[in-house]
């Protein structure tokens, strides 16, 4: 029996890598897209469009949109949100808006309609700046801007209305994304860094590069939701830290990093009177659903960089 899956904001950065995924798995049937192509793009879709994909443009702020894309889906990825934590401080009710209220459209959808399963895109990002490292699920977060804050309460949003609608529900707590996709972000430090080492310019690190991230290739990222979605009694948790403990870099580890595998080039330090997020992350939880990343760091930065040089 295969499962006709639907996956908000299917052309963004991960979607794009999911959306062949979901397709060439045997156990889904049909695929539908909901996206405003607000920030995503149709060539993420390009040689995935066949009999079984279905694209919805619609918006996750209108309920309308949302129900009229999800009626006939067994399984729900939700990944449309904005994005680039740092900006949302200057979009705080756009992101409420998108994030928050998006959200719970499509958990109003999910329970009206029958949805069995909804798996939907948190972030490690909330636990904000934590002073200890090794941070589990248990760890109480710490937001520190309003992407943080939306994801956060979006988590127990998920837990009210599946307990509500016994739906079976998980949020992955995503470490911050690297790598190349079809539709590749490049606010992001890995990639940002990445094409400004290829370009001959500096790397900017703010403060001294001591504050700690996870990372996981998109691949993993995209990995792992489809994983969820189809394997939903292996995620019986409410949330999971998805990405790997050796994962764990300080920024100015992933500014060397690049400078070792993509070129020499010049690393400054300026100082930042708000330092952003620093979290070191436990991945414990997840190694009990059976998923675990392939794609090291490493791995990720040098492919980033042919894809750049090579004719």
């Amino acid at each position: 029996m295969t499962a006709d899956v639907l996956v908000t904001g299917g052309c963004g950065y991960i979607g794009s890598d999911l959306i062949p995924r979901l397709q060439r798995d045997d156990a889904v049937g049909e695929v539908v897209v909901l996206d405003s192509l607000a920030s995503g793009s149709p060539r993420a879709l390009l040689g995935a469009v066949d009999d079984n994909l279905e694209f919805r443009r619609g918006d996750v702020r209108e309920y309308g949109d949302v129900e009229s894309a999800m009626r006939g889906v067994d399984t729900v990825i939700h990944l449309a949100a904005i994005t680039g934590a740092d900006s949302t401080h200057d979009r705080r009710a756009e992101t409420f808006a998108v994030n928050y209220d998006g959200t719970e459209n499509v958990l109003k959808a999910a329970g009206k309609l029958g949805v069995e399963t909804v798996v939907f895109a948190s972030s490690c990002n909330v636990y904000g700046r934590a002073t200890s490292t090794d941070i589990d699920e248990t760890v109480d977060p710490d937001p520190i801007n309003p992407y943080a804050e939306t994801k956060l309460q979006s988590e127990t949003l998920l837990a009210d209305y599946c307990a509500e609608f016994g739906m079976d529900g998980t949020a992955l707590r995503m470490a911050t994304n690297f790598g190349y996709s079809p539709g590749v972000r490049f606010n992001l430090v890995v990639n940002y860094f990445v094409f400004r080492a290829l370009t001959g310019r500096t790397l900017t690190v703010y403060g001294d590069g001591s504050n700690w991230r996870p990372f996981v290739h998109v691949s993993d990222a995209a990995r792992a939701y489809e994983h969820a979605a189809l394997h939903p009694e292996a995620w019986d948790e409410l949330v999971y830290n998805v990405g790997s403990g050796d994962g764990n870099y300080r920024i100015s580890e992933i500014a060397e990093i690049v400078d070792e595998e993509v070129g020499a080039v010049d690393i400054t330090y300026l100082e930042d009177e708000h330092p952003g997020p620093s979290y070191h992350v436990n991945f414990d939880r997840l190694e009990s659903t059976g998923f675990e990343p392939e794609t090291t760091l490493r791995e990720g930065v040098r492919d980033i960089a042919r894809r750049f040089t090579d004719a």
